[in-house]
């Protein structure tokens, strides 16, 4: 992990400008931008990476994805962040689309419905499943549950397919 910290008034920008010190984290070792994948279960999403998703599994269209909450991404309640949730879900449901068509097109959102039943905190997974659908679009329906198997939010969505380009 490489750190850099960066201060404003080194830059000719003084604390009066109300900048101070920021801090950037990056990775050591991150691949170059073309080394890294554009379709697959395993695809290049800048802001699921920076959200720290995992893609568990793809596969005739069912997915499994989760991520492991720390403290930047919960709300002011200490539990799991409703974007942060909502996105597991978009990313789960996405993945089940995709893996019904072995991933040879891509999709995008068209709608998607939430309902929160419960706080989340710890490790979150989300299990999607393509429950309909047809060439052009599909319909998907995902669960995120907690480590210790409690319903934390549900959704339903709409995604469309469109050819990789």
């Amino acid at each position: 992990l490489a750190v850099a910290i960066t201060d404003a008034r080194h830059r000719g920008r003084g604390p009066e400008a109300g900048e101070g010190m920021s801090l950037h984290l990056a990775s050591a070792q991150q691949p170059e931008e073309g080394e890294r994948p554009r379709s697959g279960p395993q695809r290049y999403v800048p802001f699921s990476e920076h959200l720290g998703l995992r893609v568990e599994r793809a596969e005739g269209g069912e997915a499994v994805v989760s991520v492991e909450l720390r403290p930047e991404l919960l709300n002011n309640h200490a539990s799991g962040h409703g974007g942060v949730l909502m996105t597991l879900l978009d990313s789960a449901m996405a993945h089940a689309a995709l893996s019904r068509v072995d991933y040879a097109r891509e999709v995008v959102t068209v709608d998607m419905h939430i309902a929160f039943m419960r706080p989340a905190d710890g490790v979150l997974q989300a299990q999607g499943r393509a429950t309909g659908g047809g060439r052009s679009v599909c319909f998907c329906e995902a669960t995120v549950t907690d480590a210790s198997g409690d319903v934390a939010a549900r959704a339903m969505g709409t995604f469309r397919y469109h050819d990789i380009a």
